[in-house]
């Protein structure tokens, strides 16, 4: 598995940076965003340091399906609601250009009620 030193989601994934963990298992590592957009917002990140959507290879595909099939486990367990009155988006930023910040790449998991929405 590969790792940058100077990655911040790297020392994050490792505990070398302080955040508030949602899940972890051997490939995964899930935190809360530290500036919220929603009641839900965390993020998923491999471990393995894979710099965007764009660096994505064949052998990447079992680690990408493991992370979108957990994504809606633990969505709810965060407090989204159940599909299909409920749901959550999952945004990827890509390079530069599609706003990646910073360049390891994160599902962006967000959701919950929405008080504005009538309903």
């Amino acid at each position: 598995m590969t790792h940058d030193p100077d990655c911040l989601f790297c020392k994050i994934a490792a505990g070398q940076i302080p955040s508030k963990k949602v899940y972890e298992d051997d490939q995964v590592f899930a935190f809360h965003d530290i500036a919220p957009w929603a009641p839900v917002h965390f993020l998923m990140i491999p471990k393995q340091h894979i710099p965007s959507m764009a660096a994505v290879e064949p052998q990447h595909a079992q680690l990408l399906g493991h992370m979108m099939t957990l994504a809606p486990k633990l969505a709810q367990q965060e407090g989204c609601n159940p599909y299909p009155e409920g749901g959550f988006r999952l945004v990827v930023n890509t390079g530069d250009e599609g706003g990646q910040e910073i360049h390891h790449l994160h599902l962006h998991v967000i959701g919950g009620p929405r008080p504005w929405k009538k309903g």
